[in-house]
């Protein structure tokens, strides 16, 4: 079962394996955290089934964040280092779904900009209204129920 203080963050919908959350840094719009739902820390005991469930949310997501936002690719990553830097938490395995774009886009009177495309450098913190956490987390679940 999921720890709740590992504040993956908003919780979005999950499946048989995995829990997907809208990441806390909406600093690349459309920002996700899959997460397995046992407690694990390596990706090299990842199950088949939870191998298969992982492809059908990667689908799932990809799909959802274009046709909501026009996302113009993702990356996406099994990133565990600030477990080991911190040393509080026990390392629990989750990948980071970042959008990327190409160009702005406008949600809600707010503008997300992306000025690190092409690079793997990550966008600081970046403030939001909980308004606009809502519609972000809707058009994704919207979009979703779609496919």
């Amino acid at each position: 079962m999921m720890d709740e203080r590992y504040n993956f963050g908003d919780y979005l919908y999950e499946k048989d394996y995995w829990v997907v959350f809208l990441a806390p840094n909406q600093g690349n719009l459309g920002t996700c955290v899959v997460a397995l739902k046992r407690r694990e820390e390596f990706l090299r005991n990842v199950k088949e089934e939870e191998w298969s469930e992982f492809r059908l949310i990667v689908i799932e997501l990809e799909n959802a964040v274009k046709k909501a936002f026009g996302a113009t690719l993702f990356n996406w990553g099994f990133l565990m280092n600030q477990f080991y830097r911190d040393n509080t938490l026990s390392p629990w395995l989750h990948c980071h779904f970042i959008p990327r774009y190409d160009h702005k886009v406008e949600l809600n009177g707010e503008i997300f900009e992306d000025p690190y495309f092409g690079y793997m450098r990550p966008r600081g913190p970046f403030k939001i209204s909980e308004r606009t956490r809502e519609i972000i987390k809707e058009k994704i679940l919207e979009n979703i129920r779609l496919l």
